[in-house]
């Protein structure tokens, strides 16, 4: 594909995700439609739609859509100005190229001018929540949810050093150093798209998982002999990570049975095992329960940008009182004198401190050991963690 048709099918596909269509569903539908695009033309559309929603109301107001809903060709123009690209060189009208700028697409405003939420491409009504929550750090944690994530690696230390992992992924040209925020984190410079391919990730000596992730499951007090409840598992990345920090016995359960599918081939190649179990099948208590919930995700837009923009108030409250019903549930299944770790990729408060005072009101046989917030001026993305004993 030329870099115009690269552009024309971008356009396309944000007016498909613009109206309401999930992304990753939208670009998988788009090239099963057109075999003839190859990887090179894949990956390059991808970015346009995932760096175009990261931006979505800056790209739109530099498009000239203003504040009104845009159009993809509205937020294309904006993020290819936003780059210094000549505009006229893309939108030529030519066979598969997108049609020339008009009169109104050249004469938009600068985005000095522009509301803040738009400069920081952010719902408005959002903004209070970052404040309440970060204070005089709050812009600078939006902008860097403007960026695309890095890929970060976990070093599995059952197979390898730090050392002889990053030796691993350069024998198949990938760059990887520590990352300060886990003892066990890479952080991917060079070859990331090769990761999944690579000896260090088949040999199971590294695993993909944020490493603000990392950092949350290394402030659980993990020890050997300990039975261990990863009760929202999903994929199994926490499971996973606390299998290989101790000599441990984890049971991973996911309301969603399907969301666990990939547990087990995971562990294999890790070299641990974790059984997968509904509710009805698990233990009475365990001595630590790991309960990271469903979020609103906000500490991780940067990696799923489209969420930001589906969040909506009611939605919130929604989360809110699942994650109260679910810290409810697991509350009996702490052993006497185990740990409870309540976890949100979020950075607001209601999900976050809120939570945990309003839990401790209702089972005061719990105390706080110690809380973190870990936001994306660490260097990764942003999670909560509190560490909660129960009485023995």
């Amino acid at each position: 594909m030329t870099p115009t048709a690269r552009l024309s099918a971008a356009i396309e596909l944000l007016d498909t995700v613009l109206s309401g269509v999930n992304a990753e569903r939208a670009l998988t539908n788009w090239a099963r439609g057109n075999r003839y695009a190859g990887s090179k033309d894949r990956r390059a559309i991808r970015d346009y739609v995932f760096d175009a929603l990261r931006c979505l109301r800056s790209y739109a107001w530099l498009g000239g859509a203003g504040e009104a809903t845009p159009t993809g060709r509205q937020v294309m123009i904006g993020a290819l100005r936003a780059a210094g690209v000549d505009l006229d060189t893309l939108f030529s009208g030519e066979r598969f190229s997108p049609a020339p700028l008009t009169d109104a697409e050249r004469d938009v405003p600068s985005l000095e001018g522009a509301p803040r939420g738009v400069r920081m491409d952010t719902p408005d009504w959002l903004l209070p929540k970052f404040d309440a929550a970060l204070g005089a750090d709050a812009d600078a944690v939006l902008a860097l949810c403007r960026d695309r994530s890095a890929v970060f690696l976990r070093v599995n230390r059952r197979k390898a050093t730090v050392e002889q992992a990053i030796d691993m992924l350069a024998g198949d040209e990938i760059t990887a150093t520590p990352h300060a925020l886990s003892e066990d984190a890479l952080i991917v410079t060079r070859g990331a798209r090769a990761v999944v391919r690579s000896l260090a990730y088949l040999d199971g000596v590294v695993e993909v998982q944020d490493a603000g992730s990392q950092a949350v499951i290394g402030a659980l007090p993990v020890a050997d002999g300990q039975t261990v409840l990863d009760y929202c598992a999903g994929g199994g990345g926490k499971s996973l990570a606390l299998a290989c920090k101790a000599d441990v016995d984890v049971t991973a359960h996911d309301i969603d049975p399907a969301r666990m599918h990939d547990i087990d081939p995971r562990a294999e190649r890790a070299g641990v095992m974790i059984r997968t179990l509904a509710a009805s099948r698990l233990a009475d208590t365990y001595d630590l329960v790991v309960a990271d919930v469903p979020c609103s995700g906000s500490g991780s837009w940067s990696r799923a940008p489209q969420a930001k923009w589906a969040l909506t108030p009611e939605r919130l409250t929604e989360l809110t009182e699942i994650q109260a019903q679910i810290m409810d549930d697991v509350a009996p299944r702490v052993a006497r004198g185990g740990v409870l770790g309540y976890i949100t990729c979020s950075l607001f408060e209601v999900e976050n401190a809120n939570q945990i005072t309003g839990f401790l009101a209702r089972h005061p046989e719990f105390s706080v050991e110690m809380t973190r917030v870990i936001t994306p001026l660490e260097g990764a993305d942003g999670f909560f963690v509190c560490v909660l004993r129960k009485a023995a």
